[in-house]
């Protein structure tokens, strides 16, 4: 091959043109670059949300590169052999993508490298995800970060290089593979109604997060401290769901943060541990991967969890139909935007895993099912904290009181209000969303009464200490 064939940009989750140094490497080859994404089965896997969110990213990416007068070509099955095709057609000599990091990409990752470079094509891998390579941060003695604070103090200070630029230039080639149609994947079908009604809440493309992070630092970082546990305000970032697909990178966030904290924007050092809350999470992922699946604290596994999805409490919770309003109203802006407020996610998780006594894994499942912001890592280490499972977790006997953060986060309702729509005579319009936005063999209707409680505040506390007393400590 010679150093000017084709380089194929592999595209994953770096649905962007900046920052990106997979792609920055292959324009700098300086042949023709062919932007290839593979749906792959791994992404068969996803859920519902996650399916359809990553379609339209990757929609709104194609009518980026069609603006630079290029083209994303579609392939679905395994990525090696797809790969090997789109090189048979064009003569490429390089295949270059950002790296992803858990065990199942990682192996994949592997395969198409190893299988590759058997065939005399070059093959590199690029970081772009994550701040740090999590096997880059070692703690003094040279393990690994197992508490979050040692891991922040360690990096707060760290040299990151600044985001790289968008190439200017994206040669296209002579002549094109042949690429699938992606509305033929129909990657909303799972969502079913549900797409249309979260279709506008979702924030999509790389311009887009952009200006959200402009707009979060302009207007909103320097109360951040505060705002961030209030649900009824647009007090954070809403930066996850673009983070997790790549359309914008943590190194742009990094930078954006350190300016406002050199600006004496107070909340600026809160939005830089949340960005390190989550390299804490992949950090933990690539160095204890059973902690995506199983209790990262071993000595829970004999913990008698309800592990029965199909339990009336827990379809009362899946639903939003506890009776507890603010674990009802988080699940349900879930349904209607596909996101949760963080301080609604810990509330439900505490609820779920502490009230009702369930798996954990329950509740990872549903989310992975329901969030356009899933991520897997940040998913499992959130609910293992809320469950006392996890590394950094909450002490088994904090049981947070899902009635009392209310009245401390939502001390005039306006968040309650916004979501839930029985017995109000003027429903807010996303509390009447809700409806539209659940399978239709729920049979739910705002006419319908609020439910009174299936395990109260106070009931579900006692019986969580008296389940954990002597079981875990």
């Amino acid at each position: 091959m010679t150093q000017t064939s084709p380089a194929i940009w592999w595209v994953r989750r770096d649905l962007r043109l900046s920052d990106n140094a997979a792609l920055t490497a292959a324009c700098e080859r300086g042949g023709p670059v062919i932007p290839v994404f593979v749906w792959d089965p791994l992404d068969d896997r996803l859920g519902a949300a996650p399916q359809w969110r990553l379609g339209e990213g990757l929609r709104t990416l194609s009518q980026t590169l069609e603006a630079r007068g290029t083209r994303l070509i579609l392939r679905r099955g395994e990525p090696l052999a797809e790969l090997r095709r789109v090189i048979t057609e064009t003569g490429a000599g390089s295949v270059s993508w950002s790296r992803l990091y858990t065990p199942d990409t990682k192996a994949r990752d592997t395969k198409v490298k190893a299988g590759l470079k058997a065939d005399g094509i070059e093959a590199r891998s690029f970081a772009g995800h994550l701040l740090f390579e999590p096997w880059t941060v070692e703690t003094k003695t040279g393990g690994f970060y197992k508490v979050f604070t040692p891991m922040w103090k360690s990096v707060r200070g760290a040299e990151i290089a600044g985001p790289l630029p968008a190439p200017s230039t994206l040669p296209a080639p002579d002549r094109w593979p042949a690429s699938d149609v992606l509305d033929d994947w129909q990657t909303g079908a799972a969502m079913n109604r549900g797409a249309a009604i979260v279709a506008p809440h979702a924030n999509i493309g790389e311009g887009k997060a952009a200006r959200r992070l402009d707009a979060f630092i302009t207007d909103i970082v320097a109360d951040y401290d505060r705002t961030r546990d209030l649900p009824s305000l647009n007090g954070t970032s809403n930066l996850s769901e673009n983070l997790a697909f790549g359309e914008i990178s943590p190194r742009t966030c990094w930078h954006a943060g350190q300016r406002a904290r050199a600006e004496g924007k107070a909340g600026a050092e809160t939005f830089l541990k949340e960005l390190v809350w989550r390299e804490f999470a992949y950090h933990l992922a690539h160095h204890t991967p059973r902690i995506l699946s199983g209790n990262w604290r071993e000595e829970w596994d004999a913990f008698p969890w309800n592990t029965d999805a199909d339990h009336p409490h827990v379809v009362a919770w899946k639903q939003g139909r506890t009776g507890i309003r603010f674990v009802d109203a988080a699940m349900r802006e879930m349904y209607v935007t596909g996101r949760m407020h963080n301080r609604g996610r810990m509330i439900v998780a505490s609820y779920l895993t502490k009230h009702l006594l369930t798996d954990w894994r329950i509740g990872l499942d549903w989310f992975a099912d329901c969030l356009i912001d899933w991520d897997p890592a940040s998913n499992a280490m959130g609910w293992q904290w809320s469950a006392g499972s996890g590394p950094d977790a909450t002490p088994y006997f904090r049981v947070f009181n899902p009635e009392t953060q209310l009245d401390k986060f939502d001390p005039d309702h306006a968040y309650v209000r916004r979501w839930i729509a029985e017995g109000l005579s003027s429903p807010a319009p996303e509390a009447l969303a809700f409806f539209d936005a659940v399978p239709r063999a729920w049979k739910l209707s705002p006419n319908m009464s609020y439910p009174a409680p299936v395990v109260s505040a106070s009931e579900g506390r006692t019986r969580a200490l008296e389940a954990y007393r002597g079981r875990v400590s």
